[in-house]
C-alpha cells in the first residue's frame, strides 16, 4: 500500500502517517512533488520486458515526455536474487540531489523515497501504479530494501542518466529503512 510518513528532521520516531492516495498526492504537492496513480492499458506478466511495459503505459509516457521535456526513458528491474543487490542498495541510501527531476513510475514491486525539505523528512512508500517526481535540487535518498523487488520506468532529461550530487549529511542513517 502506498504510504506517506512525515517526520520532523530531528524526530525520526514520531511520524504523521497518511495512507489515502489523494491525501498523499496533496501533501506532496505542497512541497513540489508530483505523485500520481497510473493504470496499464494491457495486463503485464511478471517477466514483461521493456517493449511490453512501454506499450502498456504509452499514453502516460507520451504525456509526461511532452509535459516535462524528457529526452529519454528506460525500464529497470531488480529482484531479490540479484548478485549485487547490497551494493546497489547502498548506492542510493545516502542523501543526494540531482540537477534534474528524478521521476520513477513503479510498474511492479515497491520502494521508499525519502525527501528532506523544510525541516521535515517525507518518507514515501511507492508501489505498483505509483509515479513520483522528485524536483531537481531536492535532498533525498531511496531505499529498495534488503531484498529488492521492483520494476520502474525512469525518465531523463540528462543524456548521462542518473547523476547524484551527494550532500555529505548523514540524515539518512537516522531514519527507518525499507525492510
Amino acid at each position: 500500500m502506498s504510504r506517506l510518513r512525515v517526520y520532523r528532521e530531528d524526530q525520526p520516531d514520531a511520524p504523521q502517517t497518511i495512507e489515502d492516495h489523494p491525501a498523499i498526492a496533496a501533501a506532496l504537492a505542497d512541497i513540489g512533488v508530483r505523485f500520481e496513480r497510473w493504470t496499464a492499458d494491457a495486463e503485464l506478466g511478471p517477466d514483461a520486458g521493456q517493449d511490453e511495459v512501454v506499450a502498456a503505459y504509452k499514453g502516460d509516457i507520451d504525456r509526461l515526455m511532452e509535459q516535462m521535456g524528457f529526452q529519454s526513458y528506460d525500464v529497470i528491474a531488480l529482484r531479490p536474487d540479484h548478485p549485487d543487490k547490497t551494493t546497489l542498495r547502498k548506492k542510493f541510501l545516502d542523501e543526494h540531489t540531482h540537477s534534474e527531476f528524478e521521476i520513477r513510475f513503479f510498474v511492479d514491486g515497491a520502494g521508499q523515497f525519502n525527501l528532506h525539505k523544510d525541516g521535515k523528512v517525507f518518507e514515501v512508500t511507492c508501489e505498483r501504479g505509483d509515479l513520483i517526481s522528485v524536483p531537481e535540487g531536492t535532498r533525498h535518498w531511496f531505499d529498495m530494501g534488503p531484498n529488492p523487488s521492483f520494476k520502474c520506468i525512469r525518465f531523463f532529461t540528462n543524456p548521462e542518466g542518473w547523476v547524484a550530487n551527494f550532500t555529505g549529511d548523514d540524515i539518512a542513517q537516522r531514519f527507518p529503512r525499507f525492510e
